[in-house]
């Protein structure tokens, strides 16, 4: 089955690709032109009982015309290059509609202070640092991205790659995109919004427990399905479903299979991005509904975790997300649930008896947060989540959700340059039945894109 993912895939891309080729060759003709002449003797206006005229004389014998010499051909123009930058979004070589490349970085440097019981932990690190490679090869709407991931935190154990985004997009079509590679699964909204553009310091724990995160695989898309100025857009995947930069074959392991669905009643904005920066003057809203199916998951949250040595879990995902701006105001809610269809675990015996147990982990959480901007430039939020395991699944995730299931979080951000260059801070209380009993966590950050 992944021979012939694979397979499908690459025939995707070489159609794609064939047609733009054959697109740009096609040339108008140009229309012939006709003439039309008058012998004299079918003149109407010559007069009946006129004499014939006279036989012209010959005429003295002249050389045959000479053609004149064909034009050298005309070689194509080569389209200048352009080279511009603007502060946050990197430097850009254009060459017209033949060719572009967008590079940028991201800098984040984060200090924490955790207090936990009676343990005080600090610290200060490059949490992230990013590089980004964007534009479109041969044209405009063949795109392509690639994102480097170069700091400590972003490695997953065991894995060397840098590699976060690594797509190409055929965007020929307003009904039908496609975008094949490496990329974060369309699946729920809070996921899936810029990482530079969080309200937050960081995502929340229902969020990297539950929703699905980057895969390999290819997606047929539409932004603005039917041309209704971005009010209706849908996303249909299929991944490998083990998650970014995994190597080689995984034994007896399927496919992962994603749809989602946008609607924005008000017309489309940009609900990529967390906050009201532009103290929106009509309401914004839009309501987006996901569904995921995992076959044979070998990872313990479907795409991502440390994975199983011999366990195999179909994982069935749910997700319901509302975004809302209006004058400086924005709310970001979201439900996430996930299943396992197929047990809670899965028991081998070896050799000397010895029983070992591999659990899969189901459970469902929500969260909401609200932002308001108090000045052009300055934005207080809160947020609020709860993550809450099924009974029977793995035991260190009920002990999760029992102790720190819920979460109070509430920030502030200072904004230089849009969301390009800001200061977050922000405090968060995880703590599980007693408000009173839980972890403490202060946070100063500074994100900058250049």
């Amino acid at each position: 089955m992944r021979t012939q993912f694979a397979l499908l895939l690459a025939s995707l891309a070489a159609a794609s690709l064939s047609s733009i080729a054959h697109a740009q060759d096609a040339l108008p003709a140009d229309a012939d032109t006709e003439t039309t002449t008058f012998d004299s003797e079918t003149r109407p206006d010559a007069p009946a009982d006129e004499p014939p005229p006279a036989a012209p004389a010959p005429a003295a014998s002249t050389p045959p015309p000479v053609a004149p010499a064909a034009p050298p051909p005309v070689a194509p123009a080569t389209p200048s290059v352009a080279v511009t930058a603007e502060p946050g979004r990197g430097l850009t070589v254009s060459m017209g509609d033949a060719f572009s490349g967008s590079i940028r970085a991201r800098l984040q440097v984060r200090a924490t202070l955790r207090i936990d019981d009676d343990q005080v932990d600090t610290g200060i690190e490059i949490r992230t640092a990013r590089l980004w490679w964007t534009g479109h090869v041969l044209h405009p709407d063949v795109r392509y991205g690639l994102q480097l991931a170069l700091g400590a935190n972003d490695f997953e154990p065991g894995n060397p790659s840098p590699i976060f985004d690594a797509f190409l997009e055929l965007r020929q079509l307003r009904e039908l995109n496609v975008r094949i590679g490496q990329f974060f699964v369309p699946f729920d909204r809070a996921r899936t919004i810029r990482e530079f553009a969080l309200q937050t310091v960081d995502r929340t724990d229902v969020v990297r427990e539950l929703t699905l995160d980057r895969d390999v695989g290819v997606v047929l898309q539409s932004t603005d399905f039917l041309g209704l100025g971005g009010a209706l857009s849908y996303f249909l995947g299929v991944f490998g479903g083990d998650g970014r930069n995994r190597l080689g074959a995984t034994p007896d392991a399927g496919l992962l299979y994603t749809a989602r669905v946008s609607v924005r009643p008000f017309g489309g904005f940009d609900d990529d991005s967390e906050g009201d920066l532009a103290r929106s003057p009509s309401p914004r809203l839009a309501i987006g509904a996901g569904f995921g199916f995992n076959h044979r998951s070998d990872r313990p949250r479907s795409t991502t975790g440390v994975p199983y040595q011999f366990a195999r879990f179909d994982y069935a995902h749910l997700a319901g997300d509302l975004v809302f701006k209006w004058a400086g105001v924005s709310l970001l809610a979201e439900i996430v649930w996930r299943e396992s269809t197929s047990g809670d675990f899965v028991e081998q015996t070896d050799a000397d008896g010895q029983v070992t147990r591999e659990y899969s982990r189901s459970g469902w959480g929500y969260l909401a947060q609200v932002g308001v901007m108090l000045h052009p430039m300055f934005e207080i939020w809160s947020r609020w989540e709860q993550l809450v395991a099924r009974e029977g699944t793995d035991p260190a995730l009920v002990a999760q959700a029992n102790e720190r299931g819920h979460g109070l979080s509430a920030g502030a951000n200072l904004y230089l340059h849009g969301h390009l260059l800001k200061v977050q801070a922000d405090w968060s209380h995880s703590f599980g039945d007693d408000f009173l009993v839980g972890a403490h966590v202060v946070r100063l950050q500074l994100d900058a894109s250049f």
